[in-house]
């Protein structure tokens, strides 16, 4: 039975110069109403945790979360579901300093941008400032990480950097790890302690 994984892979084959026919009958069949275009896998993770955390079945909406592979596919990626192609709803998260292509992408596609949310720098810090960094330590340090963030600081070039911005390119160093915490931060927030961005998005679908 079809799922909503094989309608995202057959999105991102569509992106990739693939047919669309694919996609566009996985649409229907699973009756896709609203896409939720985000930059890559670890906002993905993000996004279904706080769903499921809300008790929230995004697929039996009819809610799909594409994750883009980068801010620069936006205007093809809301081309292909947006009002040119499939006509589907687009939401999705964005980080402030890749606002303006967004703003130019979901401009040609005829899009609302309005229903995109906006990131200071990307959804990673926004989660590490909500929790504080005393506290990613000590998810860190519970998920076997410790030693690792350990060398990370003894290394020259993150020294003087505030806590925060070690903390966001230390969960970037190692493949899968920023993945894994998009999840697990999520998962340890207060209902009070969710960024805005996120909490809004959810909200709006």
């Amino acid at each position: 039975m079809a799922d909503m994984q094989a309608f995202r892979d057959a999105v991102s084959r569509w992106a990739a110069g693939g047919p669309g026919d694919p996609a566009s009958d996985l649409a229907v069949q699973l009756g896709v109403r609203t896409a939720v275009l985000l930059e890559g896998p670890s906002d993905l993770a993000a996004v279904e945790a706080l769903a499921a955390l809300r008790g929230r079945d995004l697929a039996a909406e009819g809610v799909c979360v594409v994750p883009m592979g980068g801010a620069m596919s936006i205007g093809r990626y809301a081309g292909l579901l947006g009002p040119p192609g499939l006509g589907l709803h687009l939401k999705g998260l964005c980080d402030e300093g890749e606002q303006r292509f967004y703003d130019r992408g979901l401009k040609r596609a005829g899009a609302p941008h309005q229903d995109f949310f906006v990131c200071v720098a990307d959804l990673e810090d926004e989660l590490i400032r909500a929790l504080g960094a005393e506290r990613v330590e000590e998810i860190l340090r519970a998920e076997g990480d410790l030693r690792a963030w350990q060398i990370f600081l003894r290394q020259p070039a993150h020294h003087g950097r505030p806590r925060q911005q070690q903390l966001r390119r230390f969960l970037g160093t190692k493949k899968g790890r920023k993945i894994r915490y998009g999840r697990l931060l999520v998962e340890v927030l207060d209902p009070e302690q969710v960024p805005a961005p996120l909490d809004d998005l959810l909200a709006s679908l």
